[in-house]
């Protein structure tokens, strides 16, 4: 530590007498420069970063509005569907099957209790999301579990298993 000590003043010394060597002129034009790159020091450091994210905040408070309403569009579905009276386990059972017989040779239903599986085979991604938003309103089923590989662009395999409402729910 002393001797870097000794190495700092040797070289404060060496810079005091540089300095006493120059010109009034050239002393100026290095403060002047000096200034300068402290200057752009400060911008590059402090001030850019500060303009950059000011530039981005609207951008982003618009995201996170966008974010907050969908949030409160499931919200307020959700209290809607929760405020839907429950289906007796017959209905539901019947509407699950009707919705899964629409889907076609692609979908077989089994029902054990109040779970019910259905196994997927080639339905497409626009008939998949019809049939899951027809069992959550008509059957009242909601999916617990969901096994799903898409097999080409838009087709899915797999299998997703549901909970019957009224039966077994708190």
């Amino acid at each position: 530590m002393a001797k870097q000590f000794v190495q700092l003043e040797a070289l404060r010394a060496q810079w005091q007498s540089t300095w006493s060597a120059m010109a009034p002129r050239e002393r100026q034009l290095l403060s002047v420069a000096a200034a300068l790159a402290l200057l752009t020091l400060v911008v590059m450091v402090g001030v850019r970063p500060a303009v950059k994210s000011l530039a981005q905040t609207p951008a982003q408070l618009r995201e996170l509005d966008a974010q907050l309403d969908q949030m409160r569009r499931e919200a307020e579905e959700a209290r809607v569907l929760k405020q839907r009276p429950p289906v007796p386990p017959v209905q539901a059972e019947a509407a699950l099957k009707a919705a899964t017989e629409r889907l076609g040779d692609g979908a077989r239903l089994m029902t054990q209790g109040d779970r019910a599986t259905v196994n997927l085979t080639g339905v497409s991604g626009k008939a998949l999301a019809s049939w899951l938003d027809e069992v959550r309103s008509g059957a009242r089923a909601r999916p617990v579990e969901a096994a799903l590989q898409q097999s080409a662009v838009g087709v899915y395999n797999g299998t997703i298993t549901l909970a019957l409402s009224g039966q077994g729910e708190q």
